[in-house]
This record gives structure tokens, sequence and C-alpha cells, in this order.
């Protein structure tokens, strides 16, 4: 249940945002519009050639730049309520606004990863004794630990999408084209509560192999391993879960393979604790799926960060040493795909919890036989 009587906290995030990058050494920040600018002022904009930007600074109030068509668009939005709306006019130049809102003293400006080069090129020429770099550095990380509100949020399209599972799996699939079912599972998406579905990958046979297969009208067929990964978005927050079941009987090889993605998930899932680096996640999965002989066949990380993006920090991949924080939220999905022939993934989200993790999905992880 989504607790009616919270919701997200703009101004805190906005101030958090301004410390950290005064502990960075950042004198500015510029946030274009995208997941960032959400997050922190709760204004979803559109990306247009006209500019739209965010500026926090340490010390100061946080100033949002709209064009002058877009600002009742912004004060309905309830931006106003954490930031003051300055607006220029079409004709002007609107990188002098953003100038004129620095400090004549400003020397390193970071800007979000969604800002058009079209403006950063503009900004630099109206600025041009700054020193421009990434603003990921503040901002993602205070993004990827997830406050109570936004755990909620999580959690109900989580079950949601456990709901479309436990409704598309009582579907017949064979002599079903993959578009078809999939566009069941985009509707069942919707039906359990998502406002839009976002991805529906349905993958029989052989394409059951590439993860990032997109559904055709190749018909599924009995003896097939089907791949069904899935999400939608509710109050800007992503479901994605990932289930793999069986037209028929599995064969022995089928569910040997099924065991050890099984077992290298629920590994990885027992690795997650605050302060254990994300690649010993991603390492826990691979070593039991190498074990089983299928190392060289898991050929992606173990998962990804979730919120107001699809795919966001934290990632557990090798190389990541950053430690986990309770509130990370991600998923757990590794997989084992055997090239024109068949592949299995399962995939839960998990919450880091104060001595672990909690996973956000209950759909049944036990092999599947559908009709």
């Amino acid at each position: 249940m989504i607790a009616a009587d919270m919701g997200h906290d703009h101004s805190g995030r906005l101030r958090r945002t301004a410390e950290r990058a005064s502990e960075l050494g950042i004198d500015a920040l510029i946030v274009a519009p995208g997941p960032d600018l959400v997050y922190l002022s709760g204004y979803e904009a559109p990306p247009l050639e006209r500019l739209t930007a965010l500026v926090v600074r340490p010390g100061s109030d946080p100033i949002l730049i709209v064009p002058t068509l877009e600002r009742p668009r912004a004060q309905d939005s309830g931006a106003g309520a954490v930031a003051d709306i300055v607006d220029w006019p079409d004709g002007a130049y609107p990188y002098e606004t953003v100038r004129s809102v620095l400090s004549s003293s400003v020397g390193t400006v970071g800007v979000s990863d969604r800002l058009w080069a079209l403006h950063l090129l503009g900004i630099q020429r109206a600025v041009p004794d700054a020193a421009f770099g990434s603003a990921a550095r503040v901002i993602s990380p205070l993004r990827a630990v997830k406050d109570p509100y936004e755990v909620d949020l999580l959690q109900f399209v989580a079950s949601a999408a456990d709901r479309a599972f436990d409704r598309i799996v009582k579907e017949p699939f064979a002599g079903r084209a993959e578009r078809d079912v999939a566009a069941d599972l985009a509707a069942f998406l919707v039906d359990e509560g998502h406002e839009v579905p976002l991805f529906t990958i349905v993958a029989g046979g052989p394409n059951s192999a590439s993860p990032h297969h997109e559904p055709g009208e190749r018909v599924i067929a009995p003896g097939d391993a089907v791949v069904l990964d899935f999400g939608g978005r509710r109050m800007g927050y992503s479901s994605d879960i990932t289930r793999t079941v069986f037209v028929g009987e599995p064969s022995d090889e089928m569910r040997r393979v099924y065991d050890a993605v099984r077992a290298g998930q629920r590994a990885a899932f027992e690795r997650v604790a605050p302060a254990v680096p994300a690649e010993d996640v991603d390492r826990a999965a691979r070593e039991v799926i190498a074990d089983a002989g299928y190392g060289d066949r898991f050929i992606h990380r173990t998962g990804h960060g979730i919120g107001l993006e699809e795919h966001e920090d934290p990632y557990l991949v090798v190389g990541n040493a950053e430690p986990l924080r309770e509130g990370n939220a991600f998923s757990i999905e590794p997989g084992i795909y055997l090239a024109g022939r068949f592949g299995v993934r399962i995939e839960d989200i998990v919450v880091v919890s104060g001595d672990g993790a909690r996973s956000l999905n209950r759909a049944t992880r036990e092999a599947v036989v559908v009709a």
C-alpha cells in the first residue's frame, strides 16, 4: 500500500544536494529536464530546444529557469514551492539568464547528464571562465538511496507486476505469436495498477537466448523455454521482473540450467547487505553459475538500480566496488544463454535493509509449465 499521508521531500533533497555539491567543491549545478529534475523539484518538464534548467547553489536558494510559455506548467507542478521560478521570453538569449543567476565568482559547474549539447555549449559561451563537469557524482548517490515513500512506490509496482505474471501464465502460449502474448502482458500490467507498460519482452525458443529480444511474429511451440521480462510505471517509479516458463515439461538440460540460474540468484540475494561492495553481489551469482559449468554463458551484469529510471545507480557489476547502502534498490537478474537453443533468466527487485535485503517481488521462482 502506498502511504497516502506521505510524499516526496523535495526541499530536503535540494538541501542535501547543495550540501554535497559544497563538499565536492562544486559551485553550482545545472539540472536539465529528466529524472534528476523530477527528483529534486517534482517538475516533469518537456525536453525542448527552449532551455529549462534548475540551478542549485550551495548557500543560495534554488532557481528554476523556464521559458515564459512553460511558467504556468512549472507552477502547477508545485516546483515554485521549492525553487524561485525565473522565466525568459521567446527572442531572448536564455544563457544570459543562466549567467545572471550564477555568481560572478562561479568556478566549477556540474551539469546533469540529460542537458542537451545545444544548451551546454550556449552556457559555456555565456560563462566562459567556469569549468564544467558532470553533476552525476552529486545527484546519483542521493537518488540511489530510496526513502520509505519511494520504497512504498516500488513495492506497489513490484506487486502489480507479480499479479500480471500470475495472470499471464494462466493464458495459452503454444500456437501464439510472441507479440500477442506481449500484448496481453502489457494489458495485465495496466489492469493491475501501472499507469503505463514500459516493456514486455516475450522471447520463445531460440529467441530466449537473446537477453533483449523484441517480441515478434515467431509462434511459440511446445518444448520452448519462454523468457518474460516486463515492467511498467506508476507515479514515476518502475517495476522490472523476469521469469522463465516452459511450454510443456522442460528437458533435463533445461531444468539443470534453470536450477543453476535460480541458485545463482539466491546466492546473490543472500550476499546483499549494507557496506558490501556492489561487485560482490555480482560475483556471488557468477560463481554459482560458473560452478555449474555455464560461466561463459552468463553474459551481462547481475543487476541495475531502479527508481525514476529503469536503469540507474547502483550497478551490480565487476569493477563497481562502491559499498551498498540501506535504501539501495536494484534488480538481481542472472541468466544463462545457450545461443540458438534457449535461455533462462530470473529477476527480482530488492531493497537493502538494515541487515540484509528484502525482495519486493513475490512471484514464484519455481519452474512454471504453461500450456
